[in-house]
Order: structure tokens, then C-alpha cells, then sequence
């Protein structure tokens, strides 16, 4: 497929395919004219890259779990499960922290109360300082 035909197919654009391609997420042959042809095996991952940055997969592991499928033939779907079960924890873990951040947040967000006493998120005199830097009491301890 033309980089052109992969866009439209996937929904993503040019350029992005092109910075994965840059990156080594995609692979592309060249013709005699340089232009890129994708193999349609190349919409999966794709798919596949799309679908883990939406929940929050960088873009070096998806690298490191591309780099993991088989160069020389098309991923299996035994090949696609063995790659998502690795990531299966950490996939539960983000589901614990949005749940969390949900029940936390929603009374919280424009409700206006401002009442330290009652909020879950407060810390007063900065005790979870010494737990590291960022946010401490949004993230699962």
C-alpha cells in the first residue's frame, strides 16, 4: 500500500505514519522512485499503536512490544495475544488510578466546597513531601 492508501485505510495521518516509520514502529519498503509501500500486515500495527497510546502507552514500549513480533512473517494472533498479556497488569493498575481519580474527583471538580477537612486530596504542611516529587495522593500507594 502507498503511505496515502495506509492513511485513509487506518485513519491516521501522513505525517504520523511517517514519524512512526522514523521511529521504527512501521516499516515501509521503498520503490526504485523512493517511495514508501506498506505491507497491509502494517495496518495492525497501526491498530495496535493507535489503540495503546489511548491508554496511555508510551511510545518507546510500544516500540519495545513491536520489536518483540516476528520480522520475518505476519504476527499471529497467538503473536498479538502474548504481546497484550504483558502489558495486562499495567493495564490494571491505569483502570485502579482512573477509578480512583474518578470517585475523588468528581465531587471535587467545580463543587466549590473548599472544605480541606472533607477533601481527599488535601495535604496539609506538605506531609507526603517525602514520598518523591509529583502527585502523591492521586496515584495508587
Amino acid at each position: 500500500m502507498t503511505i496515502g492508501q495506509l492513511s485513509a485505510r487506518s485513519g491516521v495521518a501522513s505525517s504520523a505514519l511517517r514519524y512512526y516509520e522514523r521511529i521504527g514502529l512501521l516499516r515501509a519498503d521503498r520503490t526504485g522512485g523512493n517511495q514508501r509501500r506498506y505491507a497491509r500486515s502494517e495496518l495492525r500495527r497501526v491498530a495496535f499503536i493507535r489503540i495503546s497510546q489511548q491508554v496511555g502507552i508510551t511510545l518507546d514500549e510500544i516500540r519495545e512490544a513491536l520489536d518483540s513480533l516476528p520480522a520475518a512473517r505476519t504476527p499471529t494472533p497467538e503473536d498479538w495475544t502474548r504481546l497484550s498479556t504483558l502489558w495486562r497488569d499495567r493495564l490494571d493498575e491505569k483502570i485502579t488510578l482512573l477509578t480512583r481519580l474518578r470517585d475523588n474527583l468528581d465531587g471535587c471538580i467545580g463543587c466549590g466546597c473548599l472544605s480541606l477537612r472533607r477533601c481527599t486530596l488535601s495535604n496539609p504542611g506538605d506531609e507526603v513531601a517525602g514520598e518523591g516529587p509529583g502527585a502523591r495522593l492521586a496515584v495508587p500507594r
